[in-house]
């Protein structure tokens, strides 16, 4: 019997443990995509406690905990961050078989030292060691990035933002990246037509230009496109149902973005008209300034209407959902392949029903200008564990080339939650491993490393060109 999370945690033979240790292990963070806050990092933020870091904000903790039966005023409610914590603490023990169980013990070793299992028991000896190494200068959150080795980060910023924090870094001449990622999102949202309108009329206000047409729109967001770009910027993202991608005519789409501004309802298929336009452009100009686009498809967002308006979006109660995929995203990429408009792309998938759809539709895509030009992302959010991770991996090695992949990210809130790398590298160097041992590929430790490498850091580093 192993020992929990010991040194060779997830490497099951003697090939997997040299492949970790001495390729793998070693290596930088380029952390493509988070929602890390760039003025705590910009500013160098020290948390006074381990609940300040660790749960504020950790949907993945709210919902096990609210599951665990703890009362909303111990999670997101006015309770003491001890309290909070220790809440959190008695939910641990319950998390078994949940990767929630493996990161946090993984993050209390990496960051703290500590190696007790977390429960009610150990709660307030743990919040105290935790908490009081937090307040130290080692334990700011550049210190906290520097301990996981992280080389870059990519942050997720609406283009209102003025980026300000991102100059700050910047310009303090250090080795340490941070850059921002495109998110427009809110722009081509036109389900709300009220919502978008405010959006539009903040837009105006950053660009101090009055926004009356659809030419006008698309000109106010290309200089926030441009501005991006003069800022450090080579990456956008979405967060999608879906693709869209149905037929329009730019004379359609100012028609319709007109009853927009004038407060009129639009057709349901006027709104899939309006976000087909916008995502095009958006990709267009992409592709002109060379940035890598992504697109995270598949979440149904929000779906407790009652805690929703108690406490907002992002707060825990979203679901993987069954959306078409296939037809729309060959339809898009299409459409921008026939233009030599495509840039490099990464599609993520939440429903894992759409994996194999995925890792065939890049090769559709994949002309031989780049390698790996449009890529399978890693698996996401609720399939961003062993079970989730394997099985993105083992398709992909399948149906494309996993030695091409761009490797993993954490599109975490949370600046503990970097061993999620370490976790998808442990994955990685298991399955060649346990390729290797078994006789399915050769004994090559100089090639196969090779691979390991280029899949943990090399790729990004390459793809990306941070």
């Amino acid at each position: 019997m192993k020992p929990f999370l010991n040194e060779n945690f997830l490497l099951q033979n003697g090939t997997a443990e040299k492949l970790y240790h001495d390729f793998a292990k070693p290596l930088p963070i380029i952390d493509y995509h988070n929602h890390l806050i760039p003025e705590q990092i910009a500013n160098n933020t020290q948390f006074e406690n381990i609940t300040q870091v660790w749960l504020y904000g950790d949907h993945y903790k709210w919902r096990a905990m609210r599951t665990n039966g703890i009362n909303e005023k111990y999670i997101t409610g006015d309770a003491s961050d001890e309290e909070k914590f220790i809440k959190w603490a008695e939910t641990v023990p319950y998390t078994l078989r949940n990767p929630l169980y493996h990161w946090t013990h993984l993050e209390l070793q990496r960051y703290f030292g500590i190696d007790d299992l977390l429960s009610e028991k150990t709660a307030s000896k743990i919040y105290e060691q935790c908490s009081s190494k937090l307040q130290t200068q080692e334990f700011s959150v550049r210190g906290l990035l520097s301990k996981m080795n992280v080389e870059t980060v990519c942050t997720t910023d609406n283009p209102l933002d003025s980026l300000n924090f991102h100059q700050q870094v910047a310009k303090e001449g250090i080795e340490f990246k941070m850059l921002p990622a495109f998110r427009p999102d809110k722009a081509m949202n036109s389900d709300d037509v009220k919502t978008l309108n405010e959006y539009i009329n903040k837009l105006e206000g950053v660009v101090n230009k009055s926004i009356s047409s659809f030419a006008d729109y698309l000109s106010a967001l290309k200089s926030r496109h441009d501005y991006f770009a003069e800022n450090g910027c080579s990456v956008s993202d979405h967060g999608l149902e879906q693709i869209y991608a149905e037929d329009y005519s730019e004379q359609e789409v100012a028609v319709i973005f007109d009853k927009i501004r004038s407060k009129k309802d639009i057709s349901h298929l006027e709104n899939l008209k309006f976000k087909s336009a916008m995502l095009v452009h958006f990709a267009q100009w992409n592709h002109e300034k060379g940035w890598v686009q992504q697109f995270h498809l598949g979440a149904l967002r929000n779906n407790n209407a009652r805690m929703l308006r108690q406490l907002g979006p992002d707060t825990g109660w979203d679901s993987i959902g069954d959306f078409s995929q296939a037809k729309m995203l060959s339809k898009f990429l299409n459409k921008l392949d026939n233009e030599d408009k495509l840039s490099k792309t990464i599609i993520y998938n939440l429903n894992p029903a759409d994996n194999e759809m995925i890792a065939t539709m890049i090769g559709n895509y994949n002309d031989g200008t780049v390698a790996g030009k449009v890529q399978y992302g890693a698996a996401w959010w609720f399939l961003d564990q062993k079970d989730g991770m394997t099985k993105q991996l083992n398709t992909l090695s399948n149906m494309g080339l996993v030695s091409r992949m761009v490797g993993m990210l954490t599109d975490s809130r949370s600046f503990l939650s970097f061993p999620r790398h370490e976790y998808f590298r442990r994955i990685v160097c298991n399955l060649f491993g346990e390729d290797v041992e078994n006789g399915e590929l050769p004994n090559n430790m100089e090639w196969i490393g090779k691979i390991v490498q280029d899949i943990s850091y090399f790729n990004a580093k390459n793809y990306f060109k941070f």
